[in-house]
């Protein structure tokens, strides 16, 4: 059972992500958080559920919405720029934050992160493409000019990969490389 100063511990904690920033910027230019891309994940989620009725969706817009806490010790590091090393460090910290966790809210969090981690579910692998979606949607809302050079070739190959176990995920992919290369040719 959790009492109420657990409880507004972890949600202290989880604020963290309010003030870590990411790589990513708004349609508007302003320099995007984590908490900002965790929240659209998990409203992609909520919104996909009649597409994926054999998903247990809860379980998923839950993934989204945690998917990202390691940063709140780390602070956030652009995919193409993340060592191992910088991943380990992440999940050491926060695997030694939720081990102090009450036990009920400890052992939830662990069992979706290992879930996330091991690919295996629909569940998880929703997630993984929605976290990585997200983020190329971000790219193409966001002003041309904040791009790093190497985003034009990632925008247009980023998460194929991580689509292809859905034929509706894929043409959502296909949609966003659409939105990119317009972007590119009206902007650059």
């Amino acid at each position: 059972m959790m009492n109420t100063r657990e409880f507004l511990e972890i949600l202290h904690m989880a604020e963290r992500l309010k003030d870590t920033t990411r790589h990513c910027t708004t349609s508007k230019g302003r320099t995007e958080s984590v908490a900002e891309h965790c929240w659209r994940t998990a409203l992609m989620a909520f919104l996909l559920k009649s597409e994926f009725p054999d998903c247990d969706m809860d379980r998923v817009v839950g993934m989204c919405l945690i998917h990202d806490l390691g940063e709140c010790f780390t602070g956030d590091i652009p995919t193409f720029l993340k060592t191992e090393k910088d991943r380990q460090e992440e999940e050491h910290q926060l695997e030694q934050w939720m081990k102090s966790l009450p036990a009920d809210i400890s052992a939830r969090l662990t069992e979706l992160f290992h879930e996330m981690n091991a690919q295996q579910t629909k569940e998880a692998k929703l997630y993984k493409a929605l976290d990585k979606l997200e983020a190329l949607i971000q790219h193409n809302e966001a002003p041309i000019s904040t791009w790093a050079e190497n985003e034009y070739a990632l925008n247009k190959t980023y998460a194929f990969d991580s689509v292809d176990f859905s034929d509706w995920m894929m043409a959502l992919r296909k949609e966003i490389l659409d939105d990119t290369l317009r972007k590119i040719e009206l902007e650059s």
